[in-house]
C-alpha cells in the first residue's frame, strides 16, 4: 500500500530538508511495509526553497514537486496538492513542522481500522494570545452561523483516505474550505488531540488578509443566515421606525406648541440605520464576491512545472494541459 505525503511550501528553504528527513525516518522506522511518495507544493517561492526542493527530486525519485507559476495563496495551492496526490490514503502537513508529521504512524494504524478521515486538531500553540482569542470568538460565531459543521483548531493536518481524496477531487469549488468540507463529505472522522510547537525555521508568511479572506469564506460558503438576517433586521427596525413615527406624530398633535423633537435624536437614528446598511452591504458584497469567484471559473493555480511526475497525472477532466520547452503548464 502506498501513502503520499502533501506539503505546501512557501519560503521554506529551512525546512523542506528537515520535513523530508523527518518523514522518510518515520516510514523506515515505523511504516516499513509501506510505499510512499512526498509531494511538495511549492507557492513561487522568493527564497532558495525551490532549489532545495530541485535537489531533494534529483536525490530521491519518490520527491515529487509542483512549481505554480504564482503565489495562489495557501488554501488554494494545498488543495490542488492534496488533490493530485495519488495514493492509497494521503498525509496532509506543513513544511513548518508546527504539526507533528510524528503523529502519522498513530493515524494508519486508525486508517487501517476503517476510519476515512483521521485528523489533528489543535489544542495549544505558540502563536499570541490575541490571535488565539480571535479564532475562538470567530469559530464560535461561525458554528453559530453555519448549517454545515465546521470542525474548529483544525488548519488540514491529517491523513484522508483514497476515496474521500477523490471525492474532492470531483468537486468544482473555486474557493475550498477544508474545514466544512471535511464534516459535510468524510464517511468517518477520528480526531486527534495535539500542541501546535513552535516553526524550526524562518518566519510565518500568514497576514491579517489571508486570515480575513479565510474566515469570510468559510462563512460564505456554509451560511444563508447572514443574508436572511438582513431581511428580518431591515423589517424589524422598519417596524420599530414605523411606530416611533406615529409616536412623534401623536406627541406632536398632542402637545402642539410645546413638542422638540430635538436634532440629537434625529442624529442618534440617521447613523445607526446608516451604520446597519453599511454593515450589511458589506456582508452582502462578501457573498457577490464568492459568486463571482465561481462565475468566473478561474483554475485554482496554474502549474509552472512538475518534477518526477511519471505523466499518469490522477484524472480531471477540469484540467488542459500545454507543454512547451518540455516543461508541463497546467491549468488545475
Amino acid at each position: 500500500m502506498k501513502i503520499g505525503v502533501v506539503i505546501p511550501t512557501y519560503n521554506e528553504e529551512g525546512n523542506v530538508e528537515r520535513v523530508y528527513e523527518r518523514l522518510v525516518r518515520i516510514f523506515r522506522e515505523q511504516l516499513p511495509e509501506y510505499d510512499y511518495e512526498i509531494l511538495f507544493a511549492d507557492n513561487k517561492s522568493t527564497d532558495n526553497t525551490r532549489a532545495v526542493l530541485e535537489a531533494l527530486c534529483e536525490r530521491d525519485k519518490r520527491v515529487k514537486c509542483i512549481f505554480n507559476v504564482n503565489n495562489f495563496g495557501y488554501y488554494h495551492s494545498s488543495f490542488h496538492a492534496f488533490t493530485q496526490s495519488d495514493g492509497d490514503a494521503t498525509f496532509m502537513v506543513n513544511a513548518d513542522m508546527q504539526d507533528p508529521p510524528e503523529m502519522l504512524p498513530q493515524f494508519v494504524k486508525e486508517w487501517r481500522a476503517g476510519t476515512a478521515v483521521v485528523i489533528g486538531i489543535k489544542t495549544g500553540s505558540k502563536d499570541p494570545k490575541w490571535l488565539l482569542g480571535l479564532r475562538k470568538i470567530y469559530y464560535w460565531v461561525a458554528g453559530q452561523l453555519s448549517q454545515t459543521k465546521q470542525i474548529a483548531h483544525f488548519n488540514g493536518f491529517g491523513l484522508y483516505d483514497r476515496s474521500f481524496v477523490e471525492t474532492m477531487r470531483s468537486l468544482d469549488d473555486r474557493d475550498p474550505y477544508m474545514k466544512s468540507l471535511v464534516a459535510e463529505y468524510a464517511p468517518s472522522i477520528k480526531m486527534f488531540p495535539y500542541k501546535q510547537d513552535k516553526r524550526t525555521s524562518g518566519k510565518g508568511t500568514t497576514n491579517f488578509f489571508e486570515l480575513y479572506d479565510c474566515a469570510m469564506v468559510g462563512i460564505t460558503s456554509t451560511s444563508k443566515i447572514v443574508l436572511r438576517s438582513c431581511t428580518f433586521v431591515g423589517l424589524i427596525l422598519s417596524f420599530i421606525s414605523l411606530i416611533l413615527a406615529l409616536s412623534a406624530f401623536i406627541d406632536k398633535l398632542i402637545h402642539w406648541n410645546d413638542f422638540q423633537l430635538g436634532i440629537s435624536a434625529l442624529s442618534v437614528g440617521v447613523f445607526f440605520l446608516g451604520s446597519v446598511q453599511l454593515f450589511f452591504l458589506g456582508m452582502i458584497g462578501e457573498y457577490i464576491l464568492a459568486i463571482n469567484k465561481k462565475a468566473t471559473h478561474r483554475p485554482l493555480v496554474v502549474e509552472e512545472k512538475r518534477i518526477n511526475f511519471d505523466g499518469n497525472k490522477p484524472a480531471d477532466e477540469k484540467t488542459t494541459v500545454q507543454t512547451a520547452d518540455q516543461d508541463e503548464h497546467i491549468h488545475c
